[in-house]
């Protein structure tokens, strides 16, 4: 019947569903998906169908299969982890990554205020009310991945699938303290609330559709971290400098 549509066919369909599903970021690196059945059952396909579908994504290296199921590829792991190994050891890259970052935010941000959808905002408030609720605990790192959270919130609220793919790997990076140590930003006095403040403003704005004041707090939020941890960098300096000076006499002979 010439309307019958072929398994191949069906299968590639279903590849190509979860593969956009990939691309706009609905289904993440390192996710799991449903086990077979339950899969199936989701999408309404055979089993047969899905199954080839899966080992159409296995060969575009989009998802991985093993003992423990199938999950998202982490498709950009060739690009972050060669690079973690070029930046981790060179403490000036932190300031690399914030001037890149300030120029992709600012314009993340404005996206966003534009194009986020109900759902979108729906997320970028709880992530807000998670980071309220943190900001009060000694503990900053839940707070400081509520950080994250927002900020990858925004990305995907720009709805600009490169842009969230790239920041999505360096926020990776971010959180596993390649760039700066998220800790010694936090623990600074003062820093904290500022930070909370700062991130409270570029929610705001991006809730409001407001994109021109979305562009301007999101580049004074970056500018602010920027600064805070070229005085922390040189603090940290100086302070190592009067600790040799202190340690010099380990190796003089005073006998004399």
């Amino acid at each position: 019947m010439p309307g019958t549509i072929k398994p191949a066919k069906l299968a590639d369909a279903i590849a190509d569903h979860l593969e956009k599903l990939i691309l706009e970021g609905a289904l993440r690196p390192g996710e799991k998906l449903l086990a077979e059945r339950e899969l199936a059952q989701k999408l309404d396909v055979s089993r047969p169908s899905l199954r080839d579908a899966i080992a159409k994504l296995e060969e575009r290296g989009l998802l991985v299969t093993g003992r423990n199921g199938t999950h998202i590829a982490q498709f950009l792991s060739h690009i972050g982890e060669p690079l973690v190994s070029l930046l981790q050891n060179n403490p000036d890259t932190s300031f690399d990554y914030l001037e890149f970052r300030s120029a992709i935010e600012v314009e993340a941000a404005a996206l966003a205020a534009r194009r986020a959808t109900d759902l979108d905002r729906d997320g970028i408030r709880a992530i807000v009310a998670r980071m309220k609720a943190a900001h009060g605990k000694d503990d900053s790192s839940e707070e400081a991945d509520a950080d994250a959270e927002l900020h990858l919130a925004i990305y995907e609220a720009a709805h600009n699938v490169v842009m969230l793919h790239i920041m999505r790997t360096l926020s990776d990076m971010l959180r596993n303290d390649v760039f700066y140590n998220r800790a010694d930003l936090y623990s600074r006095p003062g820093v904290r609330d500022l930070l909370l403040e700062q991130h409270l403003a570029i929610a705001d704005a991006v809730l409001a559709g407001d994109g021109d004041r979305a562009r301007r707090v999101a580049e004074a939020h970056v500018a602010f971290t920027l600064k805070t941890l070229r005085e922390i960098r040189e603090n940290d300096a100086r302070l190592k400098v009067s600790l040799r000076r202190i340690g010099r006499t380990d190796l003089i002979d005073s006998s004399d």
